[in-house]
């Protein structure tokens, strides 16, 4: 079963002090072009998120978005006892010497000077980290399964164009015996216009018309768009990813259904041929979104 690159995912990580809410969204392209937005903290593990999402997701232009909703502050900030200390020893002479008194408020002002709070580096917990880790993986398992729903639709919407470029192949086989008849009939008519009929070698006419007839025969073509098609209904159905391949191999279909076009040499053939390549063109687009 083929798979979408489009998709969507998304899981909560509940933690005592915190929320965490990783969202991840792909489109389709030709390699993995994965964009992180996550917070700092959790820098030091982009690598191995990288690595999650490659695992699994494999191409597309994957966006993995990574909010934390703080409950409390991480790391509340903390006085410098030091530096308070000097600045109340040196508030505290100034008062003496200015003979100010002791009504000034000297924790109101010393807490508004430089330095006298810190906030420390918050580090990140290995616990917390793993609980991440699994919400990441739980979101990459959305994700995977939205695309393959999106591949599901895709393979029968591709299913139903094969089938009817396969219709129209098979409507060709009447349409290909009266062709001929008319080209043999417009060949000895034209012949007749500059030759007469008496003097025409009926055996050497024979084998010039098996000749041209031989250059317009599409029964090779046939065949080999047959295959071609039952074999892209076959690679659908492999386990890996086959996009590319399905690229391929409808190039391939293109092919001979232009060769049928350029031997048909007939309106009623063309108008079939016409048909074809506009349910191709509209294959080759879904096979673009196919993993």
């Amino acid at each position: 079963m083929i798979k979408s690159m489009t998709g969507f995912g998304k899981a909560v990580c509940d933690l005592p002090t915190k929320k965490v809410h990783v969202e991840i969204k792909s489109l389709n392209g030709k390699q993995l072009d994965l964009n992180l937005r996550i917070p700092v903290l959790y820098r030091d593990k982009e690598h191995e998120i990288r690595n999650l999402i490659a695992g699994r997701l494999q191409r597309g232009k994957v966006d993995l978005t990574m909010v934390v909703e703080s409950l409390m502050p991480d790391n509340l900030p903390q006085i410098n006892k030091t530096v308070f200390q000097d600045y109340y020893n040196q508030l505290s002479s100034i008062s003496e010497e200015l003979n100010i008194g002791g009504s000034s408020d000297f924790i109101r002002t010393i807490m508004m000077l430089p330095d006298v709070l810190k906030t420390g580096q918050a580090s990140l917990d290995e616990k917390e980290w793993a609980d991440i880790k699994d919400t990441i993986e739980a979101a990459i398992e959305c994700i995977d399964g939205y695309r393959s729903q999106e591949g599901h639709a895709l393979q029968e919407d591709i299913t139903i164009r094969l089938d009817s470029i396969e219709d129209s192949m098979n409507q060709v086989l009447p349409f290909e015996t009266q062709r001929l008849e008319r080209i043999k009939s417009r060949i000895r008519e034209n012949l007749t216009e500059v030759v007469d009929s008496n003097k025409i070698d009926e055996n050497r006419f024979e084998q010039e018309l098996i000749y041209y007839i031989e250059k317009l025969d599409i029964t090779e073509e046939k065949v080999r768009l047959k295959n071609h098609l039952d074999y892209f209904k076959e690679t659908m159905g492999e386990e890996q990813p086959v996009g590319k391949k399905l690229a391929f191999i409808s190039q391939e279909i293109g092919r001979e259904i232009n060769t049928l076009g350029s031997k048909a040499n007939d309106a009623d053939l063309q108008r079939l041929v016409i048909k074809m390549k506009d349910e191709l063109e509209k294959i080759k687009e879904q096979t673009l979104n196919v993993l």
